[in-house]
Parts: structure tokens; sequence; C-alpha cells
């Protein structure tokens, strides 16, 4: 790669060593002492297998089920983002290397009373493998429900649980970055998750805390490895630094030290392979979780692949390449959504990929207003298909960014954290964050 597309944080940062880091393993179990209880009907249910676990490890099995692991290479997850990690997107990221490609989050209370859009944003293509969904519900009930339905209709491989929403009107419910203030409840929600799940992998991703005052990771971490999670991730802010100013890494090697037992990602900018690379040799940690880094620069991912591999990545396409981009991912959303709904939804996508070619910004207000395919062609036949792609633009901020927040949170909440009451259905509100 030119030099130039390496910012200074990262020209020196060599690729991976052979061997220096492993493949992610989501549900592999590690047994010590290598004992196991035995099922027994009548006899093995929760409250006995938890009496027994107070006199020593090792693994209490509650029903006949077979555990899924997952091996990931390189060590790399897609983070699940609202109105973009569809199927088309999903797609569109693996052609670029392999990893863990999560789907929107959907919500568990939605799923089960058959929400026909959520149902929808649960669906995967079908050359998808492993098919990897997020869920989010604040009801032990619902959740329970939820992740049964998805795993006895064979519809999943893995079930990612997102606690990290910041968004106002969530928190203010209790629900998101609020719910793990009250580790009663978040541990009722984790066991009503991994009992249904039967063996596919269950994982939680959180944040920092509510703010600087109230910091919960770690207590995340311990409930979702004492209650049989296959892996956690924390996005290193709080909800009140929502996406600004730098992630906090070092939370990320806290956690590492808190949790041994499976694995635990990072999450927070990853703007450069190379960041990646950082991220793990600073912290410990076992893989990285991709966020905004990757918004009209799906080649991010052949990037990862590369240093992983122990290679130094490519060049960056130019614009010519991006535009046959451009028009290969509004045709899958056009393919899976519907023309209409499929360009509407490309809309965002296509500021994202011209962001730093010259005169994008007249470009970007007519693509932003296209209604169709063959006007999305028009436009991009005219550009300058050699223009390289901008320096500048590799670690421009994309998607959600800028500003800090005051949490909200339910009148009296900080005074009852002992409660494990669930919050109402309108802390359920679909919005995918983290």
């Amino acid at each position: 790669m030119d030099e130039q597309y390496r910012s200074a944080l990262n020209r020196d940062v060599p690729p991976a060593r052979r061997g220096e880091f492993a493949p992610l393993a989501i549900g592999a179990l590690e047994v010590w002492p290598p004992v196991v209880l035995a099922p027994m009907a009548g006899v093995t249910n929760a409250p006995f297998r938890r009496l027994c676990k107070r006199f020593g490890a090792g693994l209490y099995v509650s029903e006949m089920i077979t555990a899924r692991a997952l091996e990931v290479w390189p060590p790399v997850v897609l983070a699940p983002m609202a109105g973009v990690t569809n199927a088309p997107f999903r797609r569109l990221c693996k052609r670029f290397g392999a990893g863990l490609y999560v789907s929107e989050m959907i919500t568990a209370r939605a799923l089960v009373d058959g929400n026909e859009k959520t149902l929808r944003l649960a669906g995967f293509s079908p050359e998808e493998k492993p098919r990897s969904l997020q869920l989010y519900g604040v009801d032990p009930k619902y959740v329970g429900e939820a992740v049964a339905f998805l795993v006895d209709a064979g519809r999943v491989d893995h079930i990612d649980m997102n606690f990290g929403c910041p968004v106002r009107k969530v928190t203010r419910r209790g629900g998101g970055a609020a719910l793990p203030l009250r580790p009663r409840l978040l541990r009722n929600i984790v066991r009503a998750a991994v009992s249904r799940a039967r063996g596919v992998p269950v994982t939680l991703k959180f944040r920092i805390g509510i703010d600087d005052a109230h910091e919960t990771f770690l207590d995340c971490g311990r409930i979702a490895e004492q209650e049989g999670c296959a892996a956690v991730a924390l996005h290193a802010r709080t909800a009140a630094q929502l996406y600004d100013g730098e992630a906090r890494w070092d939370a990320i090697a806290r956690l590492r030290d808190a949790v041994r037992s499976i694995p635990v990602l990072g999450n927070g900018d990853i703007w450069e392979a190379e960041d990646a690379l950082r991220m793990m040799r600073a912290t410990g940690c076992d893989g990285v979780v991709v966020g905004r880094g990757c918004l009209g620069r799906p080649w991010l991912f052949r990037d990862l692949a590369d240093v992983f591999d122990g290679h130094a990545p490519v060049d960056p396409p130019r614009f010519g390449e991006v535009a046959e981009l451009m028009l290969a991912h509004a045709r899958l959303l056009a393919a899976w959504f519907g023309e209409p709904f499929g360009v509407r939804g490309f809309r965002k996508h296509a500021t994202w990929y011209t962001k730093g070619f010259r005169d994008s910004k007249v470009l970007r207000l007519r693509l932003c207003a296209v209604r169709d395919l063959a006007e999305l062609e028009q436009l991009l036949a005219g550009i300058d298909r050699d223009e390289p792609f901008s320096p500048a633009a590799v670690r421009a901020p994309r998607g959600k960014s800028g500003g800090t927040q005051r949490v909200a949170l339910p009148d009296g909440y900080l005074d009852r954290l002992d409660d494990d009451t669930p919050p109402g259905a309108e802390a359920e509100d679909p919005i995918s964050g983290g």
C-alpha cells in the first residue's frame, strides 16, 4: 500500500506474524476439571445445577444439546448497524474477506409477536453461512421465546445480544445501555437466552457504562461468562460519549483481564486494517468488531484479511472501481427489497462511498435524490473513473458522529438497581446502536 494511505498512527505497524493471532472461537467449551454432571429428568434443573456449582467448577448440563462452535478467521466481526447491515450489505462485504457478518438488530417482543418487518429483518440470503443475528430484548420471557423461535426453526447459527444502545428514548425507559445498571435483570435476560439456545452460541455486546461515574462493563462481562455466553464484545465508549472522541481501548484490556474463559472482542475506532492489529496487541483481546469504518469502504475487510495473513494491504480502489461497487450494492438492495425501497435505502451509502472525491458534494446532492437504478447508472457514468481514492477519506468520520450527551434515565432509576422488574415494551424501540 502506498504510504499516503497509512496514517501516522499506523505507518510503522507491521502485519501479523505467523501464529501471532488465533482464529476466533465462538461457542467452543473448555471444562476444568474434566467433570460433567449427567442430565437427569426432574433432577438437573437450574436450582440443582446452581447448588452443585457452588462446590466446584465443571460442566452442568440441563439436557443433551450439541454445542455448535464457530471458528472465525480473520478474527473480525461486522457490527450490526440499523438500516445498514442487511443481507445485501453483508453479502457485499463478504466478497472482500471472511469474518462474521452480523445482521441488523431485531427486537425480541416484535419477533415473538410475528411483526412482518421484524421477520424480514431476520432474513438471510440462501448462501449466508454462518447466519449471525443480533437480538435485543428487556424481558426474559420474550427473549427466551424469541431465542427458541430462532433456534428451533433452524434460522440462526449465532445470536448476539445488544445492551449498548445510547439513544435517549431507549435509555430513558430503562433499556439499551441503561439496562446493565440492573445486574439482576441483565442476568435473568442472559440466562433466558442461553437456556433456550440449545447449543447455538450466544454473545453479548455492551458499552463501558452510561457515563464515567457508572461503569457496568466488568459486571456485564462476568455475568455473560457465568451464564454461559460464548463471547463478549465491548464498544469502548460510554453511552454519554455516543460516538464522540476516541474509544478507550484500556477498558478492553481491563475486560480481558476480568473475563478469562471466553473470548473478548474490542470495538471502537477501527478505521484502517492496522488499527485492528494495534488494538489486539495493546489489549490482548481475541478479535475486533468493525462498525463505521467500513461504511462506503467494504474493501476494509480485504485489508483486514491481508494484515492478519501477514501481508500489506493494497491501495484503495479508484473512483471507477468504487462506482462499480456502488452499482453492485444498489442492485443487491433492489433485488432484496424491491427497486423503489432499495434505491432509497442506498442513498445514505452513496454519501459514504463518494467521501473525499473531487466535487463529490455536488454529486452527493444528486445521488441523494435518485429514484431508480437507471438514474444511478446515468449519474455515475459521468465521473472521472481514474481519480484515486483520497488519503484524507481513510479516517474521515462516517455514520453517527459528533457530540456527547447526558444519558436520560427513568425517574428514580439509580435508587433501585437491585430491581429485576423488566421495563415495558416501549424500552424495546427498534433502534440499533452501541
